[in-house]
């Protein structure tokens, strides 16, 4: 088994899974301000899985990255709580960000690897605010680097990954070499709590801050978004008195052939 990998694990700041969504009065996107802020989950499943790989020594330097406002800094804390060693914080700008695009993103983490030269980047497969799930892909592109997306099972033999995923009929083992992207699925693991003694250990914990501005790498979007509305709210129900009531609606309709 290879062991002192080192592994670059994205973080990405969203609104809270919990929270319910508004809609900004222009149709400009959705209500931040004042809302409840937490990390990806699918981020911290990767989180979870690069700590695991460093408890079972696989894995010797496991960094957290996060791309977004200043604000990203608590995203950071909490991976750096969770078992991370240090944290790498991209700034951008509020209103830059909000325009911000997974290749954007991806232009910036493969600056970043090739300064950091990880063994492995994971990466949640998807953002539960855009729902993209392009950024990985986009990053092996731009690394020209193999890439295990949806992981759900990751195992290190010989300096090689092995990898199980789910797909529509079944399960899919693929076996890549290193260096590579790994994006995670939700039953790859299940993320741990920050304890308050590792908590007030992350704040001592080291966060290299950088500016976008300074990385010289373009991130201006390339697509505009119209508007951002709400989804259609759902009909009321038609209640039917027996199973001949309900196939004659369901003929009406034409659902079922006359």
């Amino acid at each position: 088994m290879s062991k002192g990998l080192k592994i670059l694990v994205g973080c990405k700041r969203v609104i809270d899974y919990a929270v319910k969504i508004r809609v900004k009065p222009d149709k400009s996107g959705v209500v931040t301000d004042g809302v409840k802020h937490s990390m990806n989950p699918f981020d911290e499943i990767a989180v979870e899985e690069a700590i695991r790989m460093k408890t079972a020594k696989t894995a010797k330097d496991i960094v957290a990255i996060s791309v977004g406002p200043p604000k990203s800094e608590e995203t950071l804390r909490t991976a750096l709580a969770m078992g991370m060693d240090r944290g790498i914080q991209i700034i951008v700008k509020d209103k830059e960000y909000e325009k911000l695009q997974p290749l954007a993103v991806a232009k910036i983490l493969a600056k970043i690897a090739e300064e950091e030269k990880p063994d492995i980047i994971i990466l949640g497969k998807q953002a539960i605010d855009d729902d993209s799930n392009q950024t990985g892909q986009m990053l092996a592109s731009l690394l020209d680097r193999p890439q295990a997306v949806s992981a759900s099972e990751i195992e290190v033999q010989d300096g090689r990954l092995k990898i199980k995923r789910e797909i529509d009929g079944g399960l899919e083992t693929i076996n890549i070499s290193l260096p590579c992207v790994i994006t995670t699925d939700l039953r790859l693991n299940t993320p741990r709590f920050a304890t308050l003694p590792n908590i007030m250990k992350a704040k001592k914990k080291k966060i290299d801050k950088r500016k976008i501005e300074d990385m010289g790498v373009n991130i201006a979007p390339h697509f505009d978004v119209v508007d951002v509305t709400d989804p259609p709210v759902r009909e009321a129900g038609v209640k039917v008195d027996d199973v001949d009531s309900l196939i004659g609606k369901l003929r009406d309709q034409g659902f079922l052939a006359s």
